[in-house]
């Protein structure tokens, strides 16, 4: 930590013609937010400024030239251009996606340079933001790149946390992208994550299979006899607590992931539908895996409603809680490792 006790968070400002700007507005409207934390967004001042005017938002901030210069009990706006911007609610403009990529660069410069301390991403679109200089399917393979480590989405909640083996992968492509290599690649992130992110000294984690019913015994495919049962055998003899793989139509309606401080499901939709319906509104993509915290909020542009002043910001306030909590906790965790290394008489 710096001079200050307090984190900051730095926040790319997503799709301008989204309702990313109004979740973040109306996150740091409420005053007792600056207690918390100390507030960093990757904009500009004139953008904000017609922002909060046109959704009647009463939020005063800080203009500053660089993350540095951020001002503690104050909502920090670095400057990141200063030209002005046409916003558009509601629709899909290349100039939108440019900037959504300029104050996600800037931010994430930031963060590598430990001007900032987490990373919470307002909702991008996926189209409009791609370019010469970013070539990615989401934030979680731009950051992967950025920051470095292994990248995981790994969806959250106090009581539900999700992982995937396969993110923004195509339906048809999913059982091939699947190998031992990748299973074993995921649990260790997840498992790790549990232990370093969220106190969790042995964690149970719980595998989806990737056909119907498990395969249904090769009758319904062969990948989760072949590759995932194998796979997970090998992983319990190691000593981790895996369990599966558990047919996915059953498992969240009978209450089955309850006992479980984890799941991994085989691809997308298998994870984030039964994600959503259980906590939508209040979930949290944490991309687990990476050398820094990075965080969002569980939806997107929502353009149906953006310029309406109808978006709701918890799900973006429960990014930030959970991205300072996750801070926290890391930081913990490696003065304990450190600690145990000491004694063990170890370099460090």
């Amino acid at each position: 930590m710096k001079s200050s006790d307090k984190i900051k968070v730095g926040i790319s400002i997503g799709d301008l013609n989204g309702i990313g700007s109004e979740i973040v507005l109306k996150t740091f409207e409420d005053v007792r937010m600056m207690e918390l934390c100390t507030p960093v967004v990757f904009a500009s001042a004139r953008t904000i400024t017609f922002i909060k005017k046109k959704l009647n938002i009463d939020i005063a901030f800080q203009g500053v030239d660089d993350a540095a210069q951020a001002i503690d009990n104050k909502f920090n706006v670095v400057n990141v251009w200063k030209e002005n911007v046409t916003v558009n609610f509601g629709e899909e403009t290349e100039e939108a996606g440019r900037h959504a990529f300029l104050s996600l660069q800037a931010a994430t410069n930031a963060l590598k340079q430990g001007d900032v301390d987490i990373l919470v991403t307002a909702p991008i679109n996926k189209h409009n933001i791609q370019s010469e200089e970013f070539r990615f399917p989401g934030h979680t393979d731009y950051l992967a790149k950025e920051l470095g480590g292994e990248s995981l989405m790994f969806m959250i909640t106090d009581t539900l946390k999700v992982g995937l083996l396969t993110d923004h992968v195509a339906v048809k492509d999913v059982a091939a992208a699947i190998t031992p290599q990748l299973i074993e690649k995921k649990v260790r992130i997840i498992h790790k994550t549990l232990q370093q992110d969220f106190r969790i000294s042995q964690p149970k984690i719980a595998v989806l299979g990737i056909n119907p019913h498990s395969g249904d015994g090769g009758v319904i495919g062969n990948e989760d006899e072949e590759i995932m049962k194998p796979t997970l055998e090998k992983i319990r003899n190691s000593g981790k607590l895996i369990f599966g793989p558990y047919s996915a139509d059953s498992f969240f309606g009978s209450g089955n992931y309850k006992n479980f401080d984890a799941i991994i499901a085989a691809y997308h939709d298998q994870g984030l539908i039964p994600f959503k319906t259980l906590s939508f509104g209040s979930g949290v993509n944490f991309t687990a895996g990476l050398s820094k915290v990075r965080t969002s909020p569980d939806h997107g542009t929502a353009y149906e409603i953006a310029g309406k002043n109808e978006a709701d910001h918890h799900s973006f306030k429960e990014a930030v809680f959970k991205g300072i909590d996750i801070f926290k906790s890391r930081q913990e965790y490696e003065e304990l490792t450190q600690n145990v290394l000491k004694k063990q008489g170890k370099k460090i």
